[in-house]
């Protein structure tokens, strides 16, 4: 199933224009910081930073409903398309803005970047049930999460690489170009669909039509705790990739080699938690582990913090050899990949059933409203944890691994009260057969 998606029509073409999406934002938010780095300095550069992080998320509590209106109402190939066209303009502004060196046009150039990610996000999941039978909706949703992290990985590494101030304008230009080109050619190969919910009208009014996502999720009981459990998981990420590397930083003294590795580890993991999800799925949505996944990403979250936390402070710069070697290099190896990997199991078949859950009428939508609450629950979780970061509490950032950890726990035992039983999830009949034909055709 796994190699028959690769070189299908009915994914491949989706697959990897969201692999060079990933890669371009993360490729752009990593060179914004290394020019922030090299023209106001490490000191003032951290806050910068993390706006940055705030710019490309924003657009998502703003334009994912319009996005999910526009895919139900449109033939999704064709949002896609339009979108990614979109997204290649905005490429040339960024690229603009690297070549001249203005800060504030890359900002402007990475809050477009995240409107058209925020509009594409309910295509690319919400295309799935349309293209893919039930058995591998599961093992998409896998590859998806998958390549993103990959992307992520990858466009970190190439960031830091072309962010640096002996990179040439030229070759940076090329390179954002070329990207942008890639995902959008690869729109063109992606099959049609037929209109989800023709007449649709799409609101004007992006807060209330932000709201309605929300409350429309919150009319399906299953529905809201799948979102609930996807956005937990981004919220546990985003927290955790945050706080990781300061704890290798400050205890470990971990130099650019760990840090980098730090990012590999995590990628492996995800890999290796969506490839397991697949082969325990056996072609089922299958949820009955999701629980135990969020009480595995509990442990190992605990015991970086555990580990760590008795180190103090470190001043070295330890390379990857020497932390490799280390006992509680290896440990904290162990544990993030052992995090990611429960991640991964914990958040593929939860948003394999969200999609299988919603009508098909509305599918995009749904997808929008959970891309909505995902933003919110990242934005949450930074903000407390800033709080606590903050010199004011001063709690140090291996305690609030071990929090997180602890929290873990509460929702492993949340969702295994609160998630529908059986393990197996199952379609409509109709939407079922009707996307096994559309497969088998």
């Amino acid at each position: 199933m796994l190699l028959r998606l690769l070189v299908s029509r009915r994914f491949a073409p989706l697959f990897w224009c969201q692999f060079f999406s990933a890669f371009n934002d993360n490729l752009v938010r990593t060179m914004l910081a290394m020019m922030l780095l090299f023209r106001v300095g490490e000191e003032a550069a951290g806050p910068l930073v993390t706006l940055a992080v705030g710019v490309f998320i924003a657009p998502s509590l703003l334009l994912s409903a319009v996005g999910g209106q526009l895919a139900d109402a449109r033939n999704k190939a064709e949002v896609a398309r339009w979108v990614k066209l979109a997204e290649l303009l905005v490429q040339v502004l960024v690229a603009a803005a690297f070549w001249f060196g203005s800060i504030a046009t890359v900002f402007v150039g990475l809050f477009a970047l995240g409107a058209t990610a925020a509009l594409f996000s309910p295509v690319k999941y919400g295309i799935l049930p349309d293209h893919l039978a039930t058995e591998e909706l599961t093992a998409g949703n896998a590859f998806i999460e998958g390549a993103t992290f990959v992307a992520i990985l990858l466009g970190l590494v190439a960031g830091g690489i072309t962010g640096l101030q002996s990179t040439p304008r030229w070759l940076v230009v090329t390179e954002l170009f070329a990207v942008g080109l890639a995902s959008y050619l690869s729109t063109l190969f992606i099959p049609a669909t037929r209109v989800a919910a023709p007449g649709l009208k799409i609101t004007r009014n992006l807060a209330a039509s932000t709201l309605r996502l929300i409350l429309d999720l919150r009319t399906s009981r299953r529905l809201w705790v799948g979102a609930l459990g996807v956005s937990w998981f981004w919220l546990s990420g985003a927290v955790t990739l945050s706080l990781v590397p300061l704890v290798v930083k400050q205890r470990i003294g971990g130099g650019v080699e760990v840090e980098t590795a730090i990012s590999v580890f995590f990628a492996i993991g995800v890999g290796l938690g969506s490839l397991a999800t697949v082969l325990i799925a056996r072609g089922r949505i299958f949820i009955a582990h999701v629980p135990y996944a969020a009480m595995f990403m509990a442990v190992f979250l605990i015991d970086i913090g555990v580990a760590t936390y008795a180190l103090g402070g470190s001043t070295g710069n330890v390379s990857l050899g020497d932390f490799l070697h280390s006992f509680v290099g290896v440990r904290v190896a162990f544990d993030l990949i052992g995090l990611a990997c429960a991640g991964g199991m914990f958040s593929v078949p939860l948003f394999a059933a969200v999609q299988s859950w919603s009508g098909e009428d509305r599918r995009a939508r749904v997808v929008a409203g959970v891309g909505v609450l995902n933003a919110l629950f990242m934005v949450l979780g930074s903000v407390i944890t800033a709080a606590l970061q903050s010199p004011l509490v001063n709690v140090p950032d291996p305690i609030l691994l071990i929090v997180l950890g602890a929290s873990n726990i509460g929702a492993a035992l949340f969702f295994r009260r609160t998630l529908p039983r059986g393990g197996a999830v199952h379609y409509d009949r109709a939407i079922t057969d009707n996307t096994a034909k559309r497969s088998r055709a």
